[in-house]
């Protein structure tokens, strides 16, 4: 009777567990960020506090004004939102305002817009002009790796599943690696 009990335990934990690694708020993460031009290097931290996942209907809101009022509606519809969290780097910060988990795999995917540049890293003469986001993708595996990559001046476009994707950017995308 006590091994049923247990086997009838373990059954339930295992359907009720999702078949993928949930990301869990409020998130704080310090990541080693690397961007590698030629033959230099620049290496920093990269430090990312979630507070909470984004309301559906606000993520469907700045979504909608992407969709079918374009990049520069997406920006003024975004900064309207209130802040889920930060992303920083030793000198600047930025309020992340759009968030948006999917399962991949046995891990989550999480993608995370701030409504302003946190970084660049090229030429400053040169105009940037419509680079207005912060663009993070990271890939969390089920024990809690994470790698990814940021975007610190960027633009985005909508993808076929009612999110954002990167779109352009201003520079390379950073490297993003670290552990939950």
């Amino acid at each position: 009777m006590r091994t049923l009990l247990l086997a009838v335990a373990v059954a339930g934990l295992l359907i009720a567990s999702p078949a993928h690694a949930e990301v869990q708020y409020p998130l704080v993460l310090t990541l080693d960020a690397q961007f590698t031009r030629g033959v230099t290097t620049i290496t920093s931290k990269v430090a990312i506090r979630v507070e909470r996942p984004m309301l559906d209907s606000a993520r469907t809101r700045v979504t909608d004004a992407l969709k079918f009022g374009g990049y520069a509606n997406f920006v003024t519809t975004l900064r309207t939102v209130a802040p889920a969290g930060t992303v920083a780097t030793p000198s600047a910060k930025v309020e992340i305002r759009y968030t948006r988990e999917e399962p991949n795999g046995t891990g989550s995917r999480l993608v995370l817009v701030a409504d302003r540049p946190l970084i660049f890293l090229g030429d400053p003469s040169k105009a940037k002009a419509g680079f207005e986001l912060t663009i993070i993708d990271l890939q969390i595996d089920e024990r809690g790796g994470i790698t990814g990559t940021l975007a610190g001046a960027a633009r985005v476009r909508p993808s076929g599943d009612g999110g954002v994707l990167l779109d352009t950017y201003a520079e390379e995308p950073v490297q993003l690696k670290g552990t939950r």
